[in-house]
């Protein structure tokens, strides 16, 4: 069985998620950082490795994905890599 189809993985929901749907959740696991739409837990989900989700987080905390014309640090929407093990 594949990561991704594993019924025990912990899935975390993003702070910045909102009532209005906007639901994004993170799984660690052993061989992959796995992303959702928590509104579709049974929908598709993408696998990244460690390595590339570490690139995505260094580059999103630089701005490099910031929509046009928002300016996500005024709202308070800040970025942050969790110091935890990869296990």
């Amino acid at each position: 069985m594949a990561d991704s189809e594993r019924a025990d993985i912990a899935w975390q929901k993003s702070t910045a998620s909102g009532n209005n749907g906007d639901c994004v959740e993170v799984a660690f696991t052993p061989a992959a950082v796995l992303v959702r739409n928590s509104q579709d837990p049974l929908g598709p989900r993408l696998s990244f490795s460690r390595s590339e989700w570490t690139a995505f987080l260094a580059g999103a905390q630089r701005g490099e994905f910031d929509l046009p014309g928002a300016d996500l640090r005024r709202r308070g929407v800040l970025i942050s890599v969790p110091k935890r093990a990869w296990s």
